[in-house]
């Protein structure tokens, strides 16, 4: 059923496997944990109590079939989101599911926002799938753990002040500044100032006291993003002040002591700018001590459906709209999408959808601009009648699914319409499992859910023998 909803779906036996696989060390997060309340080795309310101790806070649904008041209190207290009674019904499940992952997305994005503004968001605040991600994460709780210089590297909105940020959150200075300055934006005249500071009366217009970038950032994190766009006399200066831990305001009788962690980041090649002659050499080896490099989203799409459903629970509830969630379909059409914004594309784009939205999930409909550049999709404009007036309303755009036949479904139906014959089809999934599983016959009786004495009269009786083996591998191999 959960994998109707369009979720992936694992089952375990026991409540013991189901607390083994929650806190394996590097396998996928869980979204939610369907949960039986009666199981031969630890029941479900030891579950949820061992969950509870262990802090996982993975969104549980119980289900039994004794639905008892006193059964839905005790699951409640001990830390499920929703309760079931079995058989639970498709449109019943389909919602507790919606909304406990809604509930689930926002509470994680509510806490993620003020550990962000307290200075303490740290690396298990970060939650991905993606196997490039968790490799960025490790690197990132190495470098927290020490004061090495830092270098981020990737392409515009992949999330590099997010990574910078947890550094700090997982270093001795958490809770301390952590000031940010965009290189690129920088006036070129100001730079200096900007960075460095500089005294009252310093040059014209300087009709005060300026402490500068460096000196907000004392005893915290000052994190240079864009650090490639930095005008060469200045690199010269950024060198001294991480060489000597001093700055030079401008102005100034004498040199400033700062103790300040640098982190910077960039999405060009620094290496590329050096041999232009357009980066210090020696600067870019001060800071590329410790490089980490964040992949593209469309390189770790399996973060796409998390990333979508925290950034709609966040916008509807700062819009104040009842959403529960995405659909299947929406989650397809994003997946499918390249990003060369990446996540802030992405955010702003669920952002968007959040504010156009008409009913209680985001479907295909509220991302028009997306669903006209992946495979599978279209948008189309309804024809205007003939003699329509040319002071006529702007017609609405329709989304519609392109239907995409996959040459592996079989079809029910003849060529006239009529239903086709039960040994038919089976006949021609018994071909395709020989083709698909290269002939092993265990696998195929296995996978069929047949024994293989079985497997091998209905091969007979069909004319499917050895010969027919061979030629089906052989078709798969050419396909």
């Amino acid at each position: 059923m959960v994998r109707r909803f369009g979720y992936e779906a694992e089952t375990v036996e026991g409540g013991e496997e189901a607390l083994a696989r929650l806190t394996r060390p590097g396998a996928t997060p869980v979204g939610l944990l369907i949960l039986d309340l009666v199981m031969p080795d630890l029941d479900g309310m030891g579950v949820l109590t061992r969950m509870r101790d262990a802090t996982i806070g993975v969104p549980v649904i119980v289900q039994t079939a004794h639905g008892s008041i006193e059964a839905v209190i005790s699951a409640m207290r001990a830390g499920a989101h929703d309760f079931v009674v079995k058989p639970v019904g498709a449109e019943r499940l389909q919602i507790s599911i919606k909304n406990a992952m809604a509930a689930t997305a926002l509470a994680g994005e509510i806490r993620r926002i003020s550990r962000r503004a307290q200075g303490n968001l740290t690396f298990k605040d970060l939650i991905s799938r993606s196997a490039d991600m968790a490799r960025v994460i490790r690197l990132g709780e190495r470098a927290a753990h020490s004061s090495i210089p830092v270098l981020i590297e990737g392409e515009s909105g992949v999330g590099k002040e997010l990574i910078a940020r947890a550094i700090q959150g997982g270093s001795d200075r958490k809770g301390k500044p952590f000031v940010t300055v965009n290189c690129g934006a920088l006036p070129a005249n100001l730079v200096e100032s900007i960075l460095f500071g500089h005294e009252k009366g310093a040059f014209t217009g300087a009709t005060e006291k300026h402490n500068g970038k460096f000196l907000e950032a004392n005893g915290g994190t000052l994190f240079l993003d864009e650090i490639g766009e930095l005008p060469l006399d200045i690199q010269v200066k950024l060198l001294r002040a991480l060489q000597e831990g001093e700055i030079d305001p401008i102005g100034a009788r004498r040199p400033q002591r700062v103790d300040v962690r640098l982190i910077s980041a960039t999405n060009q090649n620094l290496i590329e700018l050096v041999k232009k002659g357009l980066f210090r050499e020696d600067l870019f080896y001060r800071l590329n001590v410790f490089p980490i490099s964040i992949p593209p989203l469309r390189s770790r799409r399996e973060d796409i459906a998390d990333l979508a459903r925290r950034f709609a629970a966040r916008f509807a509830a700062e819009e104040g709209r009842n959403i529960r969630g995405l659909t299947a379909e929406a989650l397809a059409l994003l997946t499918g999408y390249h990003w060369p914004g990446n996540v802030r594309q992405l955010e702003n784009t669920v952002f968007r959808a959040v504010v156009l939205c008409e009913g209680d999930e985001l479907t295909v409909a509220e991302f028009p601009q997306i669903a006209a550049h992946v495979d599978g999709f279209d948008v189309r404009v309804p024809p205007v009648p003939a003699l329509a007036p040319m002071t006529e309303a702007p017609r609405e755009r329709e989304i519609i699914r392109v239907e995409i036949r996959d040459p592996n479904v079989l079809p029910l139906l003849a060529p006239g319409g009529d239903m086709r014959k039960l040994d038919e089809l089976e006949k021609e999934t018994i071909r395709f499992a020989l083709a698909h599983y290269r002939g092993q016959m265990s696998e195929i009786a296995r996978r069929l859910g047949i024994g293989r004495s079985t497997l091998y009269r209905k091969m007979k009786e069909y004319g499917l023998e050895e010969g027919v083996i061979e030629s089906a591998a052989a078709d798969s191999l050419v396909a």
